[in-house]
């Protein structure tokens, strides 16, 4: 999956708030073990269902969130593989960088 598509899903405020939901449900009226409700999102952002459907979609073409439909109701989870490989191509970067040789100077 391309990581740069991953990064510009994660970027935008709404959608930071879906995925830290779909991680930790804490409340709705449809959430199962391992997945939320559409519904459910959308009472947490008060936004109109075809705002969910685009952040949503945005979300699953990046790899970090499937999506099920059961009956008309559709179902999403995140994708915790994806954001492994997230973190790992992160990492490295919060580490310092190592010291590079002082660069000569010309005469």
């Amino acid at each position: 999956m391309d990581l740069s598509l991953q990064i510009k899903a994660l970027a935008d405020p709404a959608r930071l708030r879906i995925v830290e939901f779909l991680r930790r449900p804490d409340a709705g009226c449809c959430v199962l073990p391992d997945r939320v409700c559409a519904c459910d999102i959308e009472g947490l952002l008060g936004l109109s269902q075809p705002a969910i459907s685009h952040h949503m979609k945005i979300l699953t073409q990046a790899g970090l969130v499937s999506g099920e439909k059961q009956g008309r109701w559709m179902y999403y989870r995140l994708e915790s593989a994806r954001f492994a490989d997230l973190v790992s191509f992160l990492q490295p970067l919060a580490a310092p960088p190592a010291a590079s040789p002082p660069h000569a100077r010309a005469a």
